[in-house]
């Protein structure tokens, strides 16, 4: 009965939006949080009952290979549960790890620190927001002051807003224990990081996780020199000036009488795109990169005007017209092979390809034209929903060296070290990973995800069958 339940089409039902009048649009919305909260404590119900099927019985020991060094992740120990359960709960939800952490870690305070709170929300009495700010509040301090906060506060979490909701339990808090927000926030700066967010036309957020003196302090410095801007004359709105203020402290830090930071960027572009003949992403593109094509791209490089930064380096990708990676190379490459040409066809345009992927090594450790040719394919750790930035991540055979995987560009992918350990001690996954690239990881609960490298196309469909000429008998 279960599974003929799980196999049916999800179907929620919906009234004819475009009947309804204003009250009964009205009654609609309010039944529909009422089910969303109903949704949000059912979920967290499923995650425990798979957390309680993840055990930690598998999980590398305390000193022995494999095991977490205590310290570098920022990820709460979950007695008796698997330290990988939230990467396979990422995948099953289709999320990030960090999301799949907090899921859990929120199931788990509802059912262990806020009982009432848990019930009035799978009863559909209390929202999913209310229920979550409550949480988040309550979530690091014991049972106990939890619940003697809850008592007082859920009577009336309905006629609070989010937000004040969330300062009152905070004042409980500190109310009824003092030192447990001293705790608190010890915590909180034990798992502080800075954290980096793309955004809209080119731009990004950079932010970090601070005392609120230290963020006070930091945001009144840069305050002060942008109003001395001002009096000096920039006319610019005031927050412009803050912001490149920001920038350019962080990026000299130790300022003119010390020595520089530098830092490595990889910038994506497409040729096309920078002489403005194309707005597409991708390389070039071509199938076999040839002498000629050699000259070709060398020809258009010198257009541009690209040069290697000082103390840097700049790598050319080369793909085919479906995103491909088929060779990476520098200028200095391209300059020597356009002179040496084919090695069987000297000084000829034979067609031959001079250029491609960087040949399989019998050593474990990749060759630095490896390391270079799969991370500027990958970009990011190739776990779904990860994108941990490849300085970061390993190089891991996919099908691992002593198992006889080869040390080649189709049998190797960027993990980042979290997910590295998922692949080589948690039971029960499988990765595989096909020649252009593209990576299928499946859980141990059978779910499957599938990453490309970024800018590979998707593969066409496939053509529908094709009709037979005659209909089969009886006519």
């Amino acid at each position: 009965m279960i599974d003929w339940s799980l196999e049916r089409p999800v179907d929620p039902p919906r009234l004819p939006v475009g009947l309804l009048s204003r009250e009964q649009a009205v009654a609609e919305l309010q039944r529909r949080q009422r089910r969303q909260a109903m949704d949000g404590a059912y979920e967290a119900e499923l995650i425990l009952r798979l957390a309680e099927e993840s055990p930690d019985d598998g999980d590398p020991a305390r000193g022995t290979p494999g095991a977490r060094r205590p310290g570098w992740s920022a990820a709460r120990d979950m007695a008796g549960v698997s330290e990988f359960f939230a990467s396979e709960l990422a995948l099953v939800l289709n999320r990030g790890r960090g999301t799949a952490n907090h899921l859990h870690h929120r199931a788990l305070v509802w059912r262990d620190n806020l009982p009432d709170t848990f019930t009035a929300l799978s009863a559909g009495e209390l929202d999913l927001p209310r229920a979550a700010a409550l949480a988040d509040v309550l979530g690091a301090t014991t049972p106990a002051l939890a619940h003697a906060v809850e008592e007082i506060l859920l009577p009336e979490a309905l006629d609070l807003s989010v937000a004040k909701l969330k300062v009152r339990a905070l004042a409980l808090l500190a109310e009824l224990d003092a030192a447990a927000a001293d705790q608190r926030r010890e915590e909180a700066k034990r798992s502080a990081d800075v954290f980096l967010q793309s955004g809209p036309d080119g731009r990004a957020t950079l932010g970090a996780d601070l005392d609120a003196d230290e963020a006070a302090e930091a945001y009144a410095q840069l305050d002060e020199l942008a109003k001395m801007a001002k009096a000096d004359g920039d006319d610019r709105p005031i927050g412009r000036i803050r912001a490149e203020l920001f920038s350019l402290l962080l990026r000299r830090p130790g300022g003119h009488d010390q020595p520089g930071v530098a830092a490595q960027l990889a910038i994506t572009a497409a040729l096309d795109s920078l002489t403005g003949d194309s707005a597409e992403a991708g390389l070039v593109n071509g199938l076999a990169i040839t002498a000629a094509h050699v000259r070709e791209l060398l020809t258009r490089i010198g257009a541009l005007g690209l040069t290697c930064p000082e103390g840097g380096s700049l790598v050319f990708a080369i793909t085919d017209a479906d995103g491909r990676l088929l060779a990476t190379t520098t200028a200095g490459e391209l300059l020597r092979l356009a002179k040496k040409g084919c090695a069987d066809h000297p000084g000829g345009d034979c067609g031959c390809p001079v250029l491609g992927v960087p040949p399989d090594t019998d050593a474990y450790a990749p060759t630095g034209r490896q390391e270079t040719f799969v991370t500027t394919r990958d970009r990011t750790c190739r776990m779904p929903n990860c994108g941990q930035r490849v300085g970061w991540a390993d190089l891991d055979h996919v099908i691992p060296h002593s198992c006889d995987g080869p040390t080649s560009c189709t049998n190797l992918c960027c993990l980042c070290r979290t997910d590295h350990r998922v692949k080589t001690f948690a039971r029960g996954w499988r990765f595989v990973m096909d020649p252009d690239g593209t990576l299928h990881v499946t859980t141990p609960s059978g779910v499957t995800r599938t990453t490309r490298p970024p800018g590979l196309r998707r593969p066409p469909p496939a053509p529908p069958p094709p009709e037979p000429d005659d209909d089969p008998p009886p006519f």
